[in-house]
């Protein structure tokens, strides 16, 4: 799979079925390779990919991720080959562990530990029987992955790594581990302020999505962070290691050091000055698309 050197990465819950579909549209008429879309308690991941890899036409559709506590192996082989048949091989499977406050909290299901139970999910697709048409080609599959464990899986089981808010000293480790031939497919928050206390104040409600998340801080606290940096929404030293803020120019550097450090496609989440939810910046979008 051609994933692109750019791709976005955005929630579509609040948009509409229509307009959620004119939206990949204009994403794809833009030049980006893949749109990443996630799993939490909205849409089916597949059957929102079904629909928007109908409404385009040369788009990839990635889940960013699909939950493997939500269906078992073989329903997600089926779904994958299905969506892969269906649309000429454009449907990337990102899978991921989640997270335990998800999982048990809002699912009230067991979470066990992340790398043993992704080698067993792996392992169960492998092994699941599947009788529908196959797909043309071999469908691609990349975990969510952050710390050395999961990024090793990553390496010697599917195609690569998702790393989801990171920095591009943690693309620069997980190449390492990787290896030269994986796919590494990093989520870049973007917002497009030049004024470092407006351009935080937008950051800092969307982190706090993810600070308490164990998951998510180990990970930042493996990478040189403290707990401290994690309070009040997050410190400046976290929000500028996160988050791309800054001119077109400061936003195109911090992609291209993904770049420089391992990774082969790098998938924007705009974050909107406006601080609207389910708004795409479709300038900073436009503006980006434009440069590359």
């Amino acid at each position: 799979m051609d994933t692109g050197r750019l791709g976005v990465w955005y929630f579509l819950e609040a948009l509409p079925a229509p307009a959620a579909a004119e939206a990949a549209q204009r994403i794809e008429s833009l030049g980006y390779g893949t749109l990443w879309i996630p799993e939490t308690v909205g849409r089916h991941p597949f059957v929102h990919a079904s629909w928007l890899l109908a409404n385009t036409k040369k788009l990839n559709v990635a889940t960013g991720i699909a939950n493997i506590y939500h269906r078992e192996p073989g329903v997600t082989l089926a779904g994958q080959n299905a969506l892969n048949e269906q649309s000429n091989g454009r449907f990337l499977l990102g899978l991921g562990v989640s997270h335990k406050p998800l999982v048990e909290g809002v699912r009230g299901l067991d979470y066990g530990p992340p790398v043993a139970t992704m080698r067993r999910y792996l392992a169960g697709m492998a092994s699941a029987p599947y009788q529908g048409i196959q797909p043309a080609e071999k469908p691609t599959t990349v975990i969510a992955a952050l710390g050395p464990k999961m990024l090793e899986l990553a390496r010697d089981a599917t195609d690569g790594a998702h790393p989801y808010f990171v920095s591009p000293d943690h693309t620069a480790m997980a190449r390492e581990i990787l290896g030269p031939d994986k796919l590494l497919c990093v989520e870049q928050k973007i917002i497009l302020e030049t004024d470092p206390d407006k351009a935080r104040a937008l950051a800092r409600p969307v982190a706090s999505i993810y600070t308490g998340l164990p998951n998510y801080r180990n990970n930042w606290l493996r990478m040189g962070l403290t707990e401290a940096d994690f309070e009040n929404g997050g410190s400046d030293r976290f929000i500028d290691a996160t988050f791309a803020w800054g001119d077109l120019k400061a936003i195109q550097a911090r992609i291209q050091a993904h770049f420089d450090a391992g990774a082969t496609h790098v998938c924007v989440q705009p974050v909107n000055p406006n601080g609207q939810f389910g708004d795409l910046h479709w300038a900073v979008l436009e503006a980006l698309a434009e440069s590359a």
